[in-house]
């Protein structure tokens, strides 16, 4: 019978102990994983490109093509917005404003993209 003064015993949390990594990568799916690994290790030299990446030389800072490319993006968006402004045509837009201007963003940079880089 346990006394008033003492200490119930603690739970044991996690009934199963630990396994060991050892166990894990010598199971099938740990073979697997490893085989997985080493097959994306091996081809991850195949992957880095052998030119630089386009980029622009602006004040003495080299700054990649897409950046640039996104910069000319929201320009032309914010004057294709005070061009529907100055038609009234803003008012007349179906969707939402806040996901026109975004598209618009994303087509204008990604054409340039493809336009010049690709």
């Amino acid at each position: 019978m346990r006394k008033a003064h003492e200490r119930m015993p603690a739970k044991e949390i996690n009934p199963r102990p630990a396994e060991k990594p050892a166990r894990i990568l010598l199971s099938p799916l740990g073979r697997g994983l490893l085989r997985a690994a080493m097959t994306g290790a091996s081809f991850a030299g195949t992957l880095s490109g052998c030119s630089r990446a386009p980029s622009f030389n602006i004040l003495g800072s080299y700054f990649p093509a897409w950046i640039v490319c996104g910069v000319i993006g929201i320009l032309l968006a914010v004057a294709v917005r005070l061009f529907f402004v100055r038609i009234n045509l803003e008012d007349e837009l179906v969707a939402p404003l806040i996901l026109v201007y975004p598209c618009l963003t994303a087509f204008f940079t990604f054409t340039l993209w493809l336009v010049f880089f690709s």
